[in-house]
């Protein structure tokens, strides 16, 4: 193996922050009672949350009540999706969502069309991107529930989220607006209410805190069945006893990461343009999606002629180099990319494109030292690869 590592499969799951790491130790070890208990180790915990709630709700512009706390992302994706649907099923039975959506999303509408529900698909352009006219042509009276990414994982389109949520509600007020965050909380300033979002969801393990915690805000007057039963914890949204290590180290990365976000943003542009412009100089690279502030700033996805995407990621991974296929929670098996397809890529790039995703804790160093190998792999792979 390589004497060196460079990690950029960031939007897969991050490193945990060492203070997280260490808050989380001290709950484990000394503060581990359960926040349903009366005693003090109880209160101790039940305090934790609490100071979490108030965290994420000062960063969402919004009342603790709103805030919610589950296992990951994908749970609350479910039980936005779920939840919403079954509450507000008198009043409609159509959900609209897009093309390019994470499993977590697809899946789930899935099981809602076997369910009776109607769900609409809506397009994206070659960047990625929902078309806000799109959105407002194809809410109805009995729709009940859009969902649309804020972030794509893939390509790292940003949607128009706050456009979109306007449109959503000039055309029908009672419609819910679901988005999935997970990509864009910690990456972006985002205000629910001011953005007509009813439900929106995040990950712990994309924010530098550890996997296996996310959360869900629901909006004020927002109904949502609850999909998971037991002791009533969460006002009965979220029976299970809470992760309190989890939940405080989700929220003091969160609290990290927002105390100085712009300056954290500019770091990750600047990597993002440094790696731009030394990659696409080599010939046969494409870059999907946008570029510059106008897309993500950690995600860069490129197609590359002549070498197959899992024949490349091995090979950067003899240099130190971690990289992604694509998106690492479709499991590990062979999968043509949804979003891929819906922006037209090629059919000969559907497995020749490969996913790198910084964080704060990447370096300019580390994108040099990335290009250098792909100018240095690619003429090698196309030599040797037979398609």
């Amino acid at each position: 193996m390589a004497d060196r590592e460079v990690y950029l499969d960031n939007s897969a799951t991050t490193r945990v922050f060492p203070e997280v790491v260490k808050l989380m130790d001290r709950i484990y070890l000394e503060e581990y009672g359960n926040p349903s208990s009366l005693h003090h180790k109880g209160v101790e915990a039940e305090n934790r949350i609490r100071e979490a709630k108030q965290i994420f709700a000062d960063i969402l512009k919004c009342s603790t009540r709103n805030i919610y706390f589950t296992s990951c992302g994908t749970e609350s994706d479910n039980i936005a999706l779920i939840g919403g649907a079954l509450a507000n099923r008198r009043e409609g039975k159509h959900i609209i969502t897009t093309r390019i959506e994470h499993p977590a999303i697809l899946e789930t509408t899935k099981f809602l069309k076997e369910q009776g529900f109607e769900i609409t698909y809506l397009p994206v352009d070659a960047n990625g991107r929902v078309r806000v006219a799109d959105v407002e042509a194809e809410v109805r009276p009995d729709t009940i529930l859009v969902s649309i990414m804020h972030t794509n994982n893939e390509i790292g389109a940003l949607e128009p989220i706050a456009q979109i949520g306007e449109a959503i509600k000039r055309r029908n007020p009672k419609t819910l607006f679901h988005v999935d965050a997970v990509q864009g909380f910690g990456k972006a300033y985002i205000y629910p209410k001011r953005m007509h979002i009813d439900l929106l969801s995040a990950s712990g393990h994309k924010i530098h805190a550890p996997k296996g915690v996310g959360l869900l805000y629901i909006g004020d007057g927002v109904k949502v069945r609850n999909i998971l039963f037991g002791g009533g914890q969460q006002n009965g949204m979220r029976s299970g006893t809470e992760n309190v290590a989890g939940i405080a180290g989700m929220a003091l990365a969160a609290k990290m990461i927002y105390a100085d976000l712009d300056a954290e943003l500019d770091k990750l542009y600047r990597l993002k343009e440094l790696f731009l412009r030394e990659v696409t100089a080599i010939e046969g690279v494409h870059v999907n999606g946008l570029t510059g502030r106008e897309s993500a700033p950690h995600v860069i996805s490129l197609s590359i002629e002549g070498v197959r995407a899992e024949v490349l990621l091995h090979a950067l991974e003899d240099k130190g180099i971690y990289v992604s296929a694509g998106s690492a929670c479709s499991s590990n098996r062979p999968h043509i990319s949804d979003t891929l397809v819906a922006i037209g890529t090629p059919k000969e790039f559907l497995d020749s494109t490969i996913r790198f995703s910084t964080s704060v804790m990447n370096t300019e160093e580390d994108m040099r030292y990335t290009a250098e190998a792909l100018k240095e792999l690619l003429p090698m792979l196309r030599k040797y690869t037979r398609y």
